[in-house]
């Protein structure tokens, strides 16, 4: 069964309560057995979002999942929603969760509603730095060169992350 990598992200709310609350639901839908791999969390500030936005708090995990990538995105829209997600109109309008499928083992899918792996996931340090703590070794669909290294040489203006402690 594949490993799947999901980031998790957060800036209205309670948001450490809305990332936990979202690993809880995630817990629940792993092959039993099998290891769940959650990174720190960190304080990011956003990106590509609308003006005065609130700072993220941003995580990866991997879990290993038994289903198919379209019944895994089906599930976290749902976690979404029961967690108080409200669709906006508005590009990246700040958000009680998001969760956005990184991976999916090997396979690539081009879809309207699902793109893996996540086209942009080697531009993001925000979710680079926590999958770089989990899977520093991870060479994605793609790629030369592993997580670890492509965190190393990113070039982008997001500033430095900090740990949630």
């Amino acid at each position: 069964m594949p490993r799947v990598g999901i980031a998790l992200g957060s800036n209205l709310g309670n948001r450490l309560e809305n990332l936990r609350n979202a690993c809880d639901r995630l817990r629940a839908i792993v092959v039993p057995g099998t290891s769940f791999l959650q990174a720190p969390v960190y304080q990011t500030a956003p990106v590509f979002c609308p003006d005065g936005s609130p700072d993220f708090y941003n995580s990866v995990v991997e879990i290993e999942f038994a289903g198919t990538p379209f019944e895994l995105l089906e599930i976290t829209q749902s976690i979404q929603a029961q967690l108080g997600r409200i669709d906006s109109t508005e590009r990246n309008a700040p958000r009680t969760i998001d969760l956005d499928l990184l991976y999916f083992g090997e396979e690539t899918v081009e879809s309207a509603h699902l793109h893996l792996p996540h086209p942009r996931l080697h531009e993001r340090r925000f979710v680079l730095q926590p999958l770089a703590d989990i899977r520093p070794d991870l060479i994605l669909i793609g790629q030369s060169f592993p997580v670890a290294q492509l965190l190393e040489n990113l070039d982008s203006s997001e500033p430095a992350l900090s740990v949630v402690r």
